[in-house]
């Protein structure tokens, strides 16, 4: 029979003959520049021609074995093929750039000089690996071959040479798997179905306990897999091996997992990866040889003791692919202590050299250690912190260094509690995981589902029942069940939605947008992949990754006391130069603010105190009243309200400034929504037609009328779009008796706890402001209130009025606004919505993640500051508030306050301050640390 084409990554390589295209001699002339340009340049350093300081071209790898070598560590010889190469490889279409083989095949001549072999000779082989090596390290994401120089000839004589066939046919039969499934890009499945096979038979749980005979007829049987299924021999030329397998570990670059990777990291795709060729020497050549990896710290703790595994007679692969059970490292001190005390004293340099905690690959062979690979050490951000600190404080790296290596998402850790892995794990495997959606805000929570706020808080404050509230989205009449609830869960909704913004506010974990979750409220019940869970079953969700659990999952609780957080933060507020804020509406969460440091409340929002029940049915008195006077009597009885609220904000924060917005949402989100009412109406009409002339129907009538009555309020605050309709300063001009309650509350709490002692600096910020006179009507009106206050209560107040810049004009005409403005505070959740003219919830809950999966956005701007857009209109009214008014105090206070890039972005267009959650306070007081530092560098 024909034998069949070979579909592999070779058969794509292979040049077609075809006719030469016609070409000028300009064309011809650039071509040869471009030849001899290529063949002048360095692709290949032998590891003692490179320095640790040339990672983006040698890659993670190659720099650091290069490093290890200059420093004198027992380093196996090899070379280098360059970042640069690949990149020309994959751009010629996987082919070699002229120059670059030549210079390989030189390289290796010289291995083969310092190592006293051969490549190729059986009766004296050397042989290689090929590892990749990015520029940033990616575990595990592309290829390695192990053991290239064997062949049919080679392995007999490697097998005379050693005395040991066992362990020269275990080596080739890892070299033949590996080609078959890296090289050939064959399925690994039928390969350890052959293992599995000789291993039933001989009654073994593992590879290490097979005898030289199997091993011989195993390799036998993955030579004949290879030539059944890619229709071509496994290669016995040493050197077809070698290029073959450089070919393929470049290829590994653009491989699915590698970019994925890549994705999820936030790596750059056009790096390329080195190709590191690398003397072999072997852990399994007995029980005096090993392998091992070991970090030079405890990576989970940050606790200074090197950890680690080891495996007696055993190759790398064995400790990292989990196919053997291996000892900690600390047996390695048992079985070889002069050994241990030699790799104590290497990691100890290394420590040193690299001034951070490595991780480290090592092999044993026949008594002698060899360094094979060192990195930075990836760790928890437990470890991370500790790691940071301790490093500081041995004199080993700078405070600024240590601020700088803690990533600000890391101090979530420390802020929210955790479910353990191992629980997570447990319940994957029992199929609980559910679902998967929007981790709006971090942390883990077990409940019992609720499905109405009143439920919540009822089932939270009079049972004592740990409470998850689930909503198809929440609004802000649940306000009081999401801070009954120890988790909030919705079907709908986006990053920044009700829940999410409330979530964070809060310290609550939420998962937000579960699409394959249906919720239905008058059954009771939750729906899930045609999973039902019923009102009052348990659940666990896990905010900091969005997935939803079926049952309870224990939870670990992160200390924000612990020394080392407490260090960093210290250290990093003496390096930022952006004061950090939070956005608190009430007196506990300004508390909770300051102690995470807090230096002043950069957003009150104060319709939030509308919300409690308490006080609702006097806000709907107002909405509903016919009359000046009745509206009058409705707002006197909600003024003690709203002074407390301020008194408290005011006393917490002593004498830090308080940012006060006044009323912004439309008045309806103060009332039922329109179908509900309408259908109450129509039900309640339905009854009344059936019992007309009966006793029972006098009690409807009157519900009826009242129903409709909210009803017709309703419709006519109905808008088409209210988010852009009668609201903020709007409303302000609208009702002007509505915020002259509100000023008056803040004025007289000021003067009050001006009288006992304590400081004052209230900011009243008038939002959505579209136009300068809107703001100069406005602030007219409020001050000649404020000032009416103060010469009522004979106390003099220093206070500032300002505005909220969240429509696109405002920035544009930030000149003319500054005249009136004592302050800008961007609000910059509306300012991205009409700055791209669409709804954040609907964009995320829809089109926006194929946007992003699309890479039409490179990231959500409601996550993110969009700074070619949003960012350009914030630096324009920077310049233009600032040309007005030179001293003009300006901040941030939408929930991009507490994002890390925009920070970064705040600080570089000069904002005094970023105001976020308080939760996420330490976060921004980190990330400002970061953006001062990296400015300076």
């Amino acid at each position: 029979m024909p034998r069949r084409a070979r579909k592999t990554p070779l058969t794509k390589n292979r040049r077609r003959t075809r006719p030469e295209p016609r070409v000028s001699k300009a064309s011809r002339a650039a071509k040869a520049s471009r030849a001899a340009k290529a063949s002048r340049e360095k692709w290949v350093y032998l590891f003692d021609e490179g320095r640790g300081d040339m990672k983006e071209l040698l890659g993670g790898k190659g720099a650091n074995l290069a490093e290890m070598t200059r420093i004198g560590l027992p380093v196996p010889p090899g070379f280098i093929v360059t970042t640069r190469a690949c990149n020309a490889f994959l751009a010629a279409g996987n082919q070699f750039p002229q120059g670059l083989w030549e210079q390989a095949l030189a390289a290796l001549r010289k291995l083969e000089k310092r190592a006293g072999r051969s490549f190729g000779d059986p009766d004296n082989a050397l042989l290689v690996s090929c590892r990749s090596g990015a520029r940033f390290s990616m575990p595990g994401m592309m290829d390695t071959l192990l053991n290239l120089g064997l062949n049919n000839a080679v392995v007999e004589g490697l097998a005379a040479e050693t005395g040991d066939a066992r362990f020269a046919y275990d080596a080739y039969r890892r070299l033949v798997q590996m080609f078959g499934t890296v090289v050939l890009d064959l399925p690994d499945e039928p390969f350890e179905h052959v293992l599995e096979e000789y291993r039933r038979q001989r009654g073994l749980e593992n590879d290490a306990a097979l005898p030289a005979e199997d091993l011989k007829a195993i390799t036998q049987s993955f030579q004949r897999l290879i030539r059944e299924k890619s229709g071509r021999d496994f290669p016995q030329e040493p050197i077809e091996q070698l290029r073959l397998a450089t070919e393929a570990v470049f290829r590994s670059w653009n491989g699915k997992r590698a970019v994925d990777y890549r994705n999820a990291a936030g790596i750059a795709h056009d790096l390329g990866t080195a190709v590191n060729i690398v003397t072999m020497v072997f852990g399994n050549r007995g029980e005096d040889s090993g392998t091992g990896v070991v970090t030079t710290r405890n990576v989970s703790t940050g606790e200074r003791e090197m950890e680690g595994d080891y495996l007696s007679n055993a190759q790398g692969e064995d400790v990292v692919s989990g196919t053997r059970p291996t000892l900690r490292i600390s047996a390695l001190k048992e079985l070889h202590p002069k050994l241990y005390a030699q790799l104590e004293r290497y990691c100890e340099k290394l420590e040193r050299h690299f001034r951070d905690v490595q991780d480290v690959e090592f092999t044993i062979e026949q008594g002698k250690l060899w360094m094979l690979q060192t990195r930075d050490a990836k760790r928890t951000a437990q470890a991370a912190v500790r790691i940071a600190v301790e490093l500081a404080w041995e004199k080993r790296i700078s405070r600024q260094e240590a601020v700088l290596r803690v990533k600000p998402e890391q101090i979530d850790f420390f802020l929210h509690p955790q479910f353990a892995p191992a629980e997570k794990k447990a319940a994957r495997e029992r199929g609980d995981l559910l679902a998967t959606g929007l981790n709006v805000s971090p942390g883990a929570a077990s409940g019992v589902v609720a499905l109405d706020a009143d439920t919540a808080e009822r089932w939270s404050k009079e049972e004592k029942k740990a409470v998850i509230m689930v909503r198809p989205e929440t609004k802000p009449d649940d306000v009081h069940g999401m801070l009954a609830a120890q988790g909030i869960l919705t079907s709908r909704g986006g990053r920044t939605s009700h829940a999410a913004l409330v979530a964070r506010q809060f310290g609550k974990p939420a998962v937000v947008g579960v699409s394959a979750m249906e919720v239905d409220c008058e059954k009771r019940q939750l729906t899930i992949a045609g999973r039902v869970l019923r009102e009052g079953d348990t659940v666990s969700i896990d905010g900091t990754t969005g997935e939803l659990f079926a049952g309870k999952l224990e939870t670990v609780i992160p200390d924000l006391k612990d020394p080392h957080i407490l260090e960093l933060l210290r250290w990093a507020d003496g390096f930022r130069e952006m004061g950090v804020y939070a956005n608190a509406d009430y007196p506990r969460d300004a508390e909770r603010a300051r102690e995470l440091g807090a230096e002043g409340i950069g957003l009150c929002r104060t319709e939030h105190m509308f919300f409690e029940t308490d006080r609702l049915p006097h806000v709907q008195r107002m909405i509903l009243a016919r009359s000046d006077a009745e509206r009058d009597e409705a707002l006197a009885t909600l003024l003690p309200f709203q002074r407390e609220d301020f008194l408290g904000l005011f006393r917490t924060m002593k004498g830090q400034p308080v940012t006060i917005r006044l009323i912004d949402p439309p008045l309806h989100e103060f009332l039922p929504s329109h179908d509900e009412l309408l259908h109450d109406v129509t039900a309640l009409e339905t009854r009344l037609e059936l019992l007309k002339g009966k006793p029972e129907a006098k009690g409807l009538e009157e519900r009826l009328a009242q129903k409709r009555r909210l009803l017709e309020a309703v419709e006519s605050m109905r808008e088409t779009n209210p988010m852009l309709g009668l609201r903020g300063v709007r409303l302000g001009i609208h009702l002007p008796a509505l915020v002259r309650m509100q000023v008056r509350a803040i004025f007289e709490a000021a003067c009050q706890c001006t009288r006992e002692g304590v400081r004052v600096f209230p900011k009243v910020m008038i939002p959505l402001i579209a136009h300068s006179n809107e703001l100069r009507v406005e602030k007219e009106l409020l001050e000649s209130e404020a000032r009416a206050v103060m010469k009522e209560q004979r106390v003099k107040v220093a206070y500032q009025f300002g505005t909220m810049i969240e429509i696109p004009r405002a920035a544009l005409t930030a000149d003319q606004i500054a005249q009136d403005a004592e302050f800008f505070s961007f609000g910059t959740n509306d300012l991205t919505q009409t700055t791209y003219g669409i709804s954040r919830d609907d964009a995320e809950t829809g089109f926006l993640g194929e946007y992003l999966q699309k890479r039409i956005l490179p990231e959500n701007p409601f996550a993110t500051i969009d700074q070619r857009g949003v960012g350009v209109l914030m630096e324009m009214a920077v310049k233009l508030g600032r040309g007005t008014r030179p001293k003009l105090n300006i901040g941030i206070c939408g929930e991009h306050g507490g994002d890390p890039k925009t920070i970064a972005f705040c600080h570089r267009i000069g904002l005094d301050y970023v105001s976020c959650s308080p939760y996420r306070v330490p976060i921004a007081r980190l990330a400002a640390a970061h953006a001062a530092l990296r400015l300076e560098t």
